[in-house]
């Protein structure tokens, strides 16, 4: 253990461990703990599996502590060539491991808990934590069992779930109760100073005065974006010049483009693309929307909350404890795109009921989700296994 845990204000040194290099909430809340820590004095090590999108070199020069690429995977190589780079990656990571000696080793999706956590007890890494961050799309029913026999077996001390409702879900999976603590997603609110509004909304194609909503999330069954599609005709009976900009990918692209092409939207609803950076949207946007299927505790929505961005969202597992509804946003049903639709409408008639709505939603962010807020509570529950580990066996 380290020696100093014996001071005041103990040093630490972790090592936080991810999947994939990509635009994603967990890939943030990975990164914004990682510099959180650092900038506290601790030692701070970020390790992925692969870079999927070439963010190596950017993540380094815009990070002052390591982040390690293992090369575990490459996407366009086949099955023989990516088991040997796995083995080779594990092989990496146990070394890595073995020679930092590390208080704590953090993960932070399935693939990383199932993978990681295993290398870090046999290295006997006195704090192993596991974290849940919602539900995974089409994640095999035997991995679930996996990854709750590693919690429930002390391969990991603990799992650190994002929401009430994703400790639920793990319950759910076979996750002990004992097991598991909930910590919150908090994030660095994001700076708009500087953004030219008026250059960026006549980038998109956004007039001075007309409505804009905005959506974040990749384009996958989850995030639900054909909803807001439906939605919008209704929208625009009223407010024909109101657009819609979804930022993000994937495999639904065609799917939506078609949708898009089929209601006559072309000159209403904007697929924008990925971009690891969405401030200059959220500075440009009148709305946020977010018609999810599920979430764990959405990190898209805490960034434009702490914009003073109103937000509409489907009442799911993360989203609910963070917004009450008609306080901080307003709540719909998943996939009710009439409900969706009157949402946008009365935020869109009541212009006074949007800044109040935004202004809270600005408040409840400061208040309860920045990052030191979450921080603090990660600190204080590795501390507390560091120096109780015989509980938490």
């Amino acid at each position: 253990m380290n020696k100093n845990l014996t001071r005041p204000n103990p040093k630490i040194s972790i090592l936080f461990l991810g999947t994939q290099m990509a635009v994603g909430g967990a890939q943030k809340v990975l990164l914004d703990q990682a510099h959180w820590f650092h900038e506290h004095g601790h030692t701070v090590t970020a390790v992925f599996f692969y870079d999927k999108e070439n963010f190596h070199k950017k993540w380094l020069e815009s990070n002052n502590f390591p982040i390690i690429n293992l090369r575990a995977l490459s996407p366009d190589a086949g099955v023989p060539v990516n088991a040997v780079a796995l083995l080779k990656g594990l092989w990496s990571l146990w070394k890595l491991i073995r020679q930092g000696r590390y208080d704590v080793v953090e993960t932070f999706t399935p693939d990383s808990n199932i993978l990681g956590m295993p290398l870090a007890w046999i290295g006997r890494v006195p704090v192993r934590m596991a974290t849940h961050h919602g539900g995974i799309e089409d994640l095999p029913p035997w991995r679930e069992k996996l990854h709750a026999w590693l919690i429930n077996h002390n391969i990991a001390n603990v799992l650190v779930a994002v929401s009430e409702m994703t400790r639920q879900k793990a319950l759910q999976e076979g996750v002990r109760a004992d097991r598991m603590f909930v910590i919150q997603n908090g994030i660095v609110p994001v700076s708009i100073e500087g953004v030219n509004r008026p250059e960026v909304r006549s980038e998109a194609g956004v007039g001075d005065q007309d409505p804009f909503l905005l959506s974040v999330g990749r384009l996958v069954h989850q995030k639900a974006h054909e909803f807001l599609i439906a939605a919008t005709p209704s929208v625009l009976q009223e407010f024909p010049d109101a657009k819609v900009g979804i930022c993000g990918d994937g495999f639904l692209r065609p799917q939506l483009e078609a949708q898009i092409q089929s209601l006559g939207l072309q000159k209403s609803v904007m697929l924008l693309g990925k971009f690891d950076n969405v401030t200059k949207f959220l500075a440009a946007a009148d709305l946020f929307v977010l018609p999810s299927r599920w979430e764990g505790l959405p990190i898209a929505l805490l960034e434009a909350m702490s914009v003073g961005l109103p937000v509409i969202a489907t009442r799911v597992e993360g989203v609910d404890e963070v917004v009450v509804d008609r306080e901080h946003g307003l709540l719909v049903p998943v996939g009710d795109v009439s409900a969706l639709s009157d949402a946008i409408l009365q935020l869109l008639r009541e212009p006074q009921l949007r800044r109040k709505i935004g202004m809270a939603a600005k408040q409840r962010l400061l208040e309860s989700y920045s990052i030191d807020h979450m921080g603090e509570k990660y600190l204080s529950l590795m501390i507390d296994i560091l120096k109780n580990r015989a509980q938490f066996r």
